[in-house]
């Protein structure tokens, strides 16, 4: 009888894995033939070979995932930048509903990954997210979980400074232990006394948790004082990134143009890994982190 090691194992999974993806991305096409996504078929990239397995019981990430906003293609390939992460939980910014339903049906049907879905819609807008003129498309925040989700509270902020800005929060399992999750997007980089009060109310709703995490593009580098309150009750990730000019200087860029914005601050959680994903999919970078395990 022929022994396969776990590492041999492995190497088989992975290899499933992305011929599986590679054969579902041919098939849409010979389906959908010439409305298929420009991302999708034989041009479009099967996950990396270093692509996790299944989903990751204890990794979570944030990905503002507008600009480019919309554009054929573009949601199978952030559907893919996700698989080839598969986290428990993320936090999408800038997200039009529709765009987030179609990353669902990719990350499903092409690559097995099963997510929930909250969202915390703050406004309504045509131009950005299609729709009818007297529907148009929900945009704002969302949060997709492998694990059910309850305790949806989806806030607006009483100033979100040149567009309607807001946080979402939900309570599921990372790595099997429940934990308050927040998504947030805090007003634009100009905004600064704007996003203070934004901080205000987004850290007194996180003070109240003992285990919370909170992700997002908070559109401040780290040593801005409105990001202070934050910095007070959770560390981010980025194990070297703290709130100084100096601490600044070490924390690992996540957007295009050399900027820290994004953030996964815990608090009462202790992290393992860190990894920021340049992607050609949005100007921001997906981040990802692996938490602690329970009794680790």
């Amino acid at each position: 009888m022929m022994c396969i090691h776990s590492g041999e194992a492995m190497v088989l999974r992975r290899a499933a894995r992305w011929a599986a993806g590679a054969m579902a991305a041919v098939c849409m096409v010979l389906l959908l033939g010439p409305s298929a996504p420009s991302g999708v078929g034989p041009l479009a990239r099967p996950l990396p070979f270093d692509a996790a397995e299944e989903v990751v019981p204890d990794r979570v990430g944030t990905w503002n995932i507008c600009n480019p906003c919309g554009g054929s293609g573009l949601n199978f390939g952030r559907a893919t930048e996700i698989a080839t992460a598969a986290p428990q939980v993320i936090g999408l910014q800038e997200a039009c509903v529709r765009d987030v339903e179609e990353i669902r049906a990719y990350l499903e049907d092409v690559y097995g990954l099963v997510y929930r879905v909250e969202y915390g819609t703050v406004l309504r807008n045509w131009n950005r997210c299609g729709g009818l003129p007297w529907w148009p498309g929900g945009f704002g925040q969302a949060i997709l979980s492998a694990a059910p989700m309850t305790d949806r509270v989806s806030v607006e902020y009483p100033d979100g400074g040149s567009e309607d800005r807001g946080y979402l929060a939900v309570t599921t399992l990372v790595g099997g232990r429940p934990v308050r999750v927040f998504n947030t997007h805090l007003a634009q980089r100009r905004q600064g006394e704007v996003r203070a009060g934004q901080v205000g109310v987004l850290a007194a709703e996180v003070a109240r948790h003992d285990r919370a995490i909170v992700l997002g593009d908070f559109n401040a580098v780290p040593h801005a004082p409105e990001l202070g309150p934050m910095w007070a009750l959770a560390p981010d990730t980025d194990p070297g990134c703290r709130p100084s000019a100096a601490g600044a200087d070490a924390c690992t860029s996540t957007t295009d143009w050399n900027s820290k914005f994004d953030y996964v601050f815990l608090r009462g959680i202790t992290p393992r890994t860190h990894r920021v994903r340049p992607s050609p999919y949005s100007d921001h970078h997906l981040l990802h982190t692996d938490l602690a395990r329970a009794g680790g």
